[in-house]
């Protein structure tokens, strides 16, 4: 296996109301598919309501400085100023916390406050991964036919330690871990996999990440929703692609491929 890191980034901020489009499984040539790529974070396991909880305790510690709509509009605008910087993962969210907390208290934060959300930060990257239902009897049926991937975005330690804690390591071919996800990236995924881009299936709880970037090079995305999305991997405009299929849980595949 090797891992990658890559540093591009190309944000842009919408919102987006999911439709399933194609109905009609005659419409995608499944058939070509040789590579099916997954993501990560609320994709094979749960992530996102780990950074949901520690926003609203950061509100709540920070409610002697302002109100919490108000936290969680400013935070989002730091998050997003830094995520050039940073890029994405727990370690680049605390230091975003950390300043907010300054700039929120004109610099009068108590170090014990400081000190409360940097242990909040190793409790997340030491939490117990929760898989989401039904993907590890997917990976192990759709591993049998074809080459598995995972394809995620963020801190390399990070996204080594949940895949090895995962125990879901065995059933891929190869792992690709960047700084963001873009046509690129995925053209390069494509190339070092030695497939052509209609030979990939991209798997993943992001549009914007995970399907848009994919159906833009030729290959093919399956859209499983996650419950709780961030507002940055958001889209507004509906998917409208014969490569693309929305579906309520992966284990749907199975039924498709």
């Amino acid at each position: 296996m090797a891992f990658f890191i890559s540093t591009v980034h190309n944000k842009t901020l919408y919102f987006y109301t999911f439709t399933n489009i194609h109905k009609d499984l005659a419409l995608m040539p499944l058939s070509k598919i040789k590579v099916i790529a997954f993501d990560a974070d609320d994709t094979l396991w749960v992530n996102e309501t780990l950074f949901r909880q520690a926003e609203r305790e950061f509100c709540v510690l920070m409610q002697d400085y302002l109100p919490e709509e108000k936290c969680n509009a400013l935070l989002f605008e730091i998050e997003m100023k830094n995520l050039p910087l940073y890029g994405y993962g727990i370690k680049p969210f605390t230091l975003s916390l950390i300043e907010a907390a300054i700039k929120f208290s004109k610099g009068n934060i108590p170090v014990s406050t400081i000190e409360t959300l940097i242990g909040r930060a190793k409790k997340m990257l030491d939490a117990p991964i929760e898989l989401l239902d039904g993907i590890e009897q997917t990976l192990e049926v759709l591993s049998q036919k074809y080459r598995l991937v995972m394809a995620t975005k963020g801190d390399l330690l990070d996204q080594e330690r949940k895949l090895i804690k995962s125990g879901l390591e065995p059933y891929f071919h190869h792992i690709e871990i960047v700084s963001d996800k873009t046509e690129k990236q995925y053209q390069r995924l494509v190339n070092h996999l030695d497939i052509q881009a209609e030979e990939f299936l991209m798997v993943g709880n992001s549009v914007k990440s995970d399907i848009l970037p994919v159906l833009a090079i030729g290959g093919h995305g399956f859209h499983v929703p996650f419950h709780t999305t961030w507002a940055h991997e958001t889209v507004k405009e509906p998917v409208n692609h014969v490569n693309f299929r929305l579906l309520s849980s992966a284990i749907e595949m199975l039924n498709l491929l």
